[in-house]
């Protein structure tokens, strides 16, 4: 890397925030140049702790002000600055004494702080899909003109970003997206009808937060990350498509227009991704486990069945309307998997939730930051309010 990386990393202590810093690990033992500046939470103080004990960065920002305030009155750390609220969010954001933002925030409360990020000049490793869900033209937009760099942290726009490094972007044929289907994969449409919250929650092949893994489950995952490599690679919808591939080896490929084909392979570790946007377009020597192709003897693909994951094909038929719908689908998306962990719909419930706010919704289109979070906000209220026993 060519200059000294000083990271902020917003959500340390959800899943992909704790294997930022295995990475960060890695890196600082290579001997790369990096400071760690600033860590958040929501409300997991403890974690937090041991984490600053660790690391000892300069502030840290606890979003749940009781959780704040019971970490001032327990924990005792010298020289620290201690920050509350979405207000402590947006000020590090915002500063210009870190250079690199980690965004692992969950849902739609990623946005605003990209774009402040962006603003102050940072570069971006981007878990944070709400981000280029919901505000894709005006993030990618906004890039340009601060002449700053996202990176994607998903596995699958990670491996489309290493498949393209060298290629000229106009002999891109398409994009193809590997699923791992989730643990619904063969289940038929009846049998969806009475599944329980823990089948949700037992992806085959990654372990994650509870939304993203109910998420990929109805395969919304996938629809979301349909719409962000819109976003990130510049292509048109038509040209991106998604194939499950159970063994998820494979975490995504890219067809070029003399019929080449190219795909970006290893075991189901997010760390790889994550390294790769910290010291892209470079590599760095890392003790991960490695890909024993002698324990696969086959790799399989299968055609996603719309039927039975409604809400990919939901996504698909979204990101074709445009404008403001994605917001709508985001935020109604988010809402519906917090009644299922709630115990409060059936599974199959979520994309009818979904199409009902689509459908229903008659308020204003236009992409302002402001209409988008006022829309968020809405869908949100809505749907709440529906449900209030």
């Amino acid at each position: 890397m060519s200059k000294t990386k000083i990271i902020s990393i917003f959500g340390s202590t959800g899943s992909i925030g704790c294997n930022s810093l295995n990475v960060i690990d890695n890196l600082i033992k290579n001997n790369e140049s990096i400071e760690l500046k600033y860590l958040t939470t929501y409300s997991s103080i403890e974690k937090l702790a041991e984490q600053i004990a660790k690391y000892s960065p300069s502030g840290v920002v606890i979003v749940n002000k009781d959780a704040a305030d019971n970490f001032r009155n327990n924990f005792n750390f010298k020289d620290l600055e201690i920050l509350s609220g979405r207000e402590g969010l947006m000020e590090i954001a915002g500063r210009d004494d870190n250079n690199f933002m980690i965004n692992a925030l969950v849902g739609i409360s990623g946005l605003e702080p990209t774009i402040d990020a962006i603003r102050s000049g940072k570069d971006i490793a981007l878990a944070n899909k709400e981000t280029l869900v919901a505000a894709g033209g005006f993030v990618t937009e906004l890039l340009k003109k601060h002449n700053t760099l996202l990176f994607p942290i998903d596995s699958e726009h990670s491996a489309i970003l290493q498949c393209i490094q060298g290629e000229n972007p106009n002999c891109v044929s398409s994009i193809i997206l590997t699923a791992s289907g989730g643990p619904f994969r063969k289940y038929s449409i009846d049998e969806l009808d009475n599944v329980s919250i823990e089948d949700a929650l037992n992806h085959p092949n990654w372990k994650m937060g509870k939304k993203i893994t109910i998420d990929s489950a109805t395969m919304m995952n996938k629809g979301l990350e349909v719409i962000e490599a819109k976003w990130l690679f510049d292509i048109d919808v038509n040209n991106i498509k998604v194939l499950i591939h159970p063994e998820s080896i494979i975490h995504s490929m890219v067809e070029f227009n003399d019929g080449s084909v190219k795909a970006q392979l290893g075991i189901p570790d997010m760390k790889i991704p994550i390294q790769y946007s910290l010291t892209f377009p470079e590599r760095v020597r890392s003790d991960y486990p490695k890909m024993d192709f002698r324990k696969f003897s086959q790799l399989n693909f299968e055609e996603p069945d719309l039927l039975k994951f409604k809400c990919l094909q939901i996504a698909y038929d979204v990101l074709n309307k445009g404008g403001i719908y994605p917001v709508i689908l985001n935020s109604s998306n988010e809402i519906a998997v917090d009644l299922f962990l709630k115990d409060r719909i059936k599974f199959k419930d979520i994309p009818y939730l979904i199409l009902k706010q689509l459908d229903d919704y008659n308020g204003s289109e236009e992409l302002s930051i402001g209409n988008i979070i006022e829309t968020d906000l809405l869908i949100r209220n809505n749907m709440n309010r529906e449900f209030v026993t």
